[in-house]
């Protein structure tokens, strides 16, 4: 791993902190992060419960470390007949604050989940909410892009990042159009992710962002094993090769959108 002062501070902007998997060493994965040269993370919050330990995290790390909270398709569907309580509790801690988007949140049809249109619904009543708080989006996407598309195409208030971004040139145009940021995580360095790379080549430096999901998706040559935020540097590098430009390039401009988006 290149020295710190080798590139300018990066910035992953999802993963998951309050896994089961980081329990009890969230702080000791914090501190590499900063000592591989990160200059924040965005911590996700999938359903109501997680999202409050993402916030009280965060609020441990104010300098370094933010939040989100969503009712992500697999918390939506755990909820069960309970959504609607769950969609009241999200709603009342948002406006609470402490938080830096309304995410992750959106369609899964990879998983033996809820059925589409119930998908769909819930997706759209946590679009509106965002868009009436004035806040970000992280969206979840697999095996769904058409109909993501026709859903964001119809909330033009909403703004965010489609996270995880692993689909090719013509998922990435179609986001790119209605305005969305694309996010690019360790799939990024796969050797069969020449798609995935030819996206990111195209995406504009004013839309791209940079993510581990950690602990999930670890970058090559950490595949495998536990993702964690000090990773997304090799993620930066993977980027920056296939767009054929500096890394410190690839640092400064995906920092600058993470602070630009999440008002972090």
């Amino acid at each position: 791993m290149a020295a710190v002062d080798d590139f300018a501070p990066l910035a992953d902007t999802h993963c998951h902190l309050t896994h089961p998997r980081f329990a009890g060493q969230a702080d000791e994965a914090i501190s590499r992060a900063k000592a591989a040269g990160l200059a924040a993370c965005v911590t996700i919050g999938t359903g109501t419960a997680d999202a409050s330990r993402a916030r009280d995290l965060a609020r441990s790390h104010p300098e370094f470390l933010a939040a989100t909270a969503g009712l992500d398709p697999f918390s939506s569907h755990a909820a069960g007949d309970r959504f609607e309580d769950e969609f009241e509790r999200l709603s009342a801690i948002l406006r609470e604050g402490g938080f830096v988007a309304v995410g992750e949140i959106g369609l899964d049809y990879h998983y033996d989940l809820d059925p589409k249109p119930v998908q769909a619904a819930r997706f759209e009543r946590q679009l509106d909410l965002a868009a009436s708080l004035g806040l970000p989006v992280v969206v979840h996407v697999r095996d769904a892009h058409d109909d993501l598309a026709i859903l964001l195409a119809a909330h033009p208030r909403c703004r965010g990042v489609i996270h995880s971004f692993t689909a090719g040139p013509r998922e990435a145009e179609r986001y790119l159009a209605m305005g969305w940021h694309l996010a690019f995580n360790g799939v990024v360095t796969f050797k069969n992710a020449a798609s995935v790379r030819d996206a990111a080549r195209l995406t504009p430096s004013d839309r791209i962002l940079l993510e581990t999901d950690s602990p999930y998706l670890a970058p090559v040559p950490h595949r495998g094993e536990r993702c964690e935020p000090a990773h997304v540097t090799f993620t930066a590098r993977a980027v920056a090769q296939a767009r054929g430009e500096e890394l410190d390039a690839v640092a400064r401009a995906t920092t600058e959108n993470a602070r630009r988006l999440f008002r972090i």
